[in-house]
């Protein structure tokens, strides 16, 4: 065979890989609604930048007829490639070759694309679309997930790691995409569950549909699997390359600086007016958000869970930050479990990657009641503290109105390491509301009143008194506890400046084989 015909019969090999299960197969992967794998990461990368790796890698199992179904790349892509001109490491499930299910050898490409990352230190992002373990192979199918999972542990906190669930995505499979870092799922084409509505019916006798067990909508709204819900694949491929903008490559670098053109020393005359005067009055913490941020972006995580709790990226001057902030809007911002799990993951994760995190503080407290305190919520109170008080990032406080309780010892306040406390006017920081402390602190002295105008007075005067004292941030900053209280207005150029200064902090945590944060 001469030179030119070997390199002929490459190109035909490298077509044939690229049509994956064959065009009946791609074809009816499009009438589903879903990208073929590749097609996914044609949008993923940067155009030309994809270097794939064992393209011609095929399965080694001859039994239950598989010996006569042989694909070139055998159901995974996987390789590097750019997104914004910085490397990433990618795989992405090719459900047209044998339902995406997981070999010994798909398991192994991933695994290799995973290790080059962690040498290289670059982020891994998958794209799972997959029936799950590859039945024919038994157990090589099984130590293959155990190769991923070990991988995943490894890798965290270590290198950024992203999931797209595209397809579907059950049993042993869903472990590697929970071990990741963030996970987004596609609405109607996607779901995620340990097991599948048909078990589910025959061990429980529970009848429920595949969306309702484990869709998009279960994941981000009522479970908290998944951060973020995409209306299609395109959708959740430019989140991925959205997330990147904030991320470092790896736990030893920093975030991504970029130009800001929105000045850092804006005023914004709404915020002087944005609190209600009365202080059981909602408003949307979010307003004041976009308010502050860099050209009003602010890419929010977990947007459908625990809404009582904001979390997400923005940038300040063009540095990124995560920001933190309790929701008047929904359950009056009350900490409950979600939120505190919810707040919690996303602490430590900007902590694990170098992202300074900016809080904003307006809690009445934990939510009482029986079904919180059965479910844990000392324990998940607990998470949250314990991530706010292990960071070591840059962290700057904005307390808005109520820090009442233990609640307030929890958002970031300076005995947890807060780096910079600021408060508005508006701040109110103590144990609890007016009302309560005057039932404990007077009960006596208001039973003992038997004329009903005089008891309604004497109450009366005594929560003025407590509200005088307490629903401002001067007795906090007169302690020192509040470094310092701002006009609402200054507020961006305040976060930026403090920012500014805090880039070469050092904070160290004591050696140890790893932190004990209650689970």
């Amino acid at each position: 065979m001469s030179q030119q015909e070997k390199i002929k019969k490459l190109i035909e090999l490298r077509e044939q890989a690229k049509l994956g299960g064959g065009k009946k197969r791609i074809e009816a992967q499009h009438a589903k609604g879903k990208m073929t794998a590749r097609e996914r990461l044609e949008i993923l990368l940067d155009e030309g930048s994809f270097e794939e790796y064992d393209m011609f890698v095929t399965h080694r199992c001859n039994d239950f007829g598989l010996a006569d179904k042989k694909f070139p790349g055998d159901g995974v892509i996987t390789g590097h490639g750019t997104i914004d001109g910085r490397v990433v490491y990618v795989y992405s499930q090719d459900f047209t070759v044998l339902g995406g299910s997981l070999s010994e050898t798909f398991a192994r490409k991933i695994c290799k694309i995973m290790d080059q990352a962690m040498k290289v230190g670059a982020p891994v992002i998958g794209i799972n679309d997959s029936g799950g373990a590859r039945i024919q192979e038994g157990v090589l199918s099984l130590a293959g997930y155990a190769d991923i999972f070990q991988r995943n542990i490894l890798a965290s906190g270590v290198i950024p790691q992203i999931s797209a669930i595209f397809g579907p995505c059950a049993g042993g499979a869903v472990y590697s995409p929970a071990l990741t870092d963030i996970i987004i799922m596609s609405e109607k084409t996607s779901y995620m569950f340990v097991t599948g509505p048909k078990v589910t019916k025959a061990v429980t006798g529970e009848t429920i549909s595949t969306e309702s067990l484990g869709g998009a909508e279960v994941h981000t709204s009522r479970s908290g699997v998944a951060h973020f819900r995409a209306e299609d694949e395109e959708e959740g491929l430019l989140i991925i390359r959205k997330l990147l903008e904030y991320l470092p490559q790896n736990n030893l670098e920093d975030p991504p600086v970029t130009e800001c053109s929105d000045p850092s020393e804006r005023v914004d005359d709404i915020l002087n007016e944005i609190i209600p005067d009365e202080s059981n009055q909602a408003y949307d913490v979010k307003d004041i958000i976009y308010t502050v941020v860099d050209n009003k972006e602010f890419l929010e995580m977990h947007r459908h869970y625990a809404r009582n709790i904001v979390v997400g990226f923005a940038k300040f001057n063009g540095m990124p930050a995560g920001i933190v902030a309790n929701q008047p809007n929904y359950l009056a911002g009350v900490l409950d479990i979600d939120a505190s799990r919810k707040a919690a993951r996303f602490v430590r994760f900007c902590d694990a990657f170098n992202v300074p995190i900016v809080t904003f503080v307006d809690v009445p407290g934990f939510l009482p009641g029986s079904a919180q305190e059965y479910g844990g919520i000392i324990i998940q109170g607990a998470k949250l503290l314990f991530a706010y008080g292990e960071a070591t990032v840059p962290k700057v406080t904005v307390t808005l109105r109520k820090s009442y309780g233990g609640a307030h010892d929890v958002m970031g306040c300076k005995q947890l390491r807060g780096d910079i406390n600021y408060a508005w006017p508006t701040a109110e920081i103590a144990v609890m509301g007016a009302q309560g402390a005057i039932e404990i602190l007077e009960g006596k002295n208001i039973g003992s009143i038997t004329d009903d105008e005089e008891k309604a007075k004497y109450i009366a005067e005594k929560e003025k008194e407590y509200i005088e004292k307490f629903a401002n941030p001067y007795e906090a900053a007169r302690h020192g506890y509040i470094d310092d209280i701002i006009e609402p207005r200054n507020t961006r150029f305040r976060i930026i400046r403090a920012l500014q200064t805090l880039v070469t902090k050092k904070d160290i945590n004591p050696p140890r084989k790893h932190s004990n944060i209650p689970l």
